[in-house]
């Protein structure tokens, strides 16, 4: 999970115990404080007990299941005298650390058209009921869908439960009402009763976003440091060259950086590391889902265009939930970019162990003093924007950071230099 995750939390089970499953195929779904991953099986058998529930939050290294490895496939599942192997929360290097997802493929009507994949379990249901998984609203990662989706359709339509309608028992039966005392071979899916959400309570990624912003502001000594830049000529160039001014921003940012080392830092305790190169991390927005923070690793070694393609492809894999541990893990210094939405002056919480963050604001015409080689002053629009720094006093001084944002301002307004 790698080395910054403490714990996981279960989010989804693809198998259930009895379930046969091959090594490396994705059998269940957990969420961290950083992303959500994929749990793949260690070795093949038959899922043998599972020891972890959804929605419950185990360290890393806790056993989430057992699988019997002596099994074999369509024999019946027995507990005793297997061996077995531990499904479990790993650390980089352990076994399952393989790609895959061999869920077997539901081939029937509509379905097949549309290549979904199904847990064996929800596709038993489907032929015990005679049902097009098609035409069930998955609630699934990638809208797949689950046991209690099934469930949740049969309630729906109590036709296909278990049990079977007067006019299907013929007219010698009874109909069934409150007081009869008929009962189904096959009885209906159990009623699931729903507990109604808690008014005003957060998502899971929202609290955890909570926390660690609280946690910072609780840690540093934060401050910040504001100066003004006249991005004019980053205005041209980014016109030039088909890009948004971030990339520009970010590679003059790390040129920065390179000259003030004790920024690219990271203060644990009283720890204070200065690193040497640039781990750098772009703060990316889910909407109302909150917003994470991929880092661009050895960014110093990137130019402005393969800023720009990196930015993008780790945007891309944020919202696509496609993010690994590593993708979040190991930077020395972020970038925030509220101006994209409009956006003036802000006061980023510092991203944690970091000893500073830069925000990057709208850039705005506005009329403002130039000054020519000969020294006269006169009024042009340009234009401008805030470039704002909140950065940690324990590790950092005032001067220190207006000189920061003082160079980076100077390199931007002599774009390209």
């Amino acid at each position: 999970m790698g080395v910054s995750v403490a714990e996981g939390t279960v989010v989804e089970w693809r198998k259930q115990p009895g379930d046969w499953v091959e090594a490396d195929e994705v059998i269940a779904a957990i969420s961290t404080d950083k992303i959500d991953t994929d749990v793949e099986a260690p070795a093949a058998g038959r899922l043998q007990e599972i020891i972890v529930a959804e929605g419950e939050t185990v360290d890393v290294g806790a056993v989430l299941a057992l699988i019997a490895t002596d099994a074999k496939p369509g024999e019946a599942h027995t507990s005793e005298g297997t061996s077995e192997a531990d499904v479990a929360l790993e650390a980089p290097g352990d076994a399952g650390d393989l790609p895959g997802d061999t869920d077997t493929r539901h081939t029937n009507g509509s379905a097949q058209k549309r290549d979904k994949r199904y847990s064996p379990v929800v596709m038993r249901m489907a032929a015990e009921h005679d049902l097009d998984l098609s035409q069930i609203d998955g609630t699934g990662r990638g809208g797949r869908v689950r046991k209690q989706d099934v469930l949740a359709f049969l309630e729906q339509e109590p036709s296909r439960g278990g049990a079977t309608s007067g006019d299907e028992r013929g007219a010698a039966e009874p109909p069934m009402h409150i007081e009869s005392p008929y009962k189904p071979d096959t009885p209906p899916p159990p009623k699931r009763v729903a507990a109604p959400a808690a008014a005003g309570s957060l998502s899971r990624m929202r609290q955890t976003i909570g926390r660690a912003m609280v946690e910072s502001l609780q840690t540093a000594a934060t401050c910040t440091t504001i100066v003004e830049a006249d991005m004019t000529r980053v205005e041209t160039a980014r016109k030039a060259l088909g890009l948004t001014s971030l990339p520009i921003v970010a590679r003059a940012t790390i040129e920065t950086l390179r000259a003030f080392p004790a920024l690219n830092a990271t203060l644990e305790g009283d720890a204070y590391t200065r690193h040497d190169a640039v781990h750098l991390g772009i703060a990316v927005s889910l909407g109302e889902e909150g917003l994470i923070v991929p880092v661009i690793r050895d960014a110093q070694e990137l130019s402005t265009e393969g800023l720009s393609k990196r930015i993008k492809a780790l945007s891309k894999a944020a919202r696509d939930n496609e993010l690994t541990p590593d993708d979040v893990r190991g930077g020395t210094f972020t970038i925030t970019n509220p101006g994209g939405y409009g956006s003036i002056i802000a006061t980023p919480v510092i991203n944690q162990p970091q000893v500073a963050i830069l925000d990057t604001e709208a850039v705005v015409k506005r009329p403002v003093v130039v000054t020519d080689a000969d020294g006269n002053d006169s009024i042009a629009i340009r234009s401008m924007t805030y470039l704002c720094m909140s950065w940690d006093h324990r590790a950092l001084d005032g001067a220190l950071a207006a000189r920061f944002l003082r160079a980076l301002a100077d390199r931007l307004e002599a774009w390209p230099v």
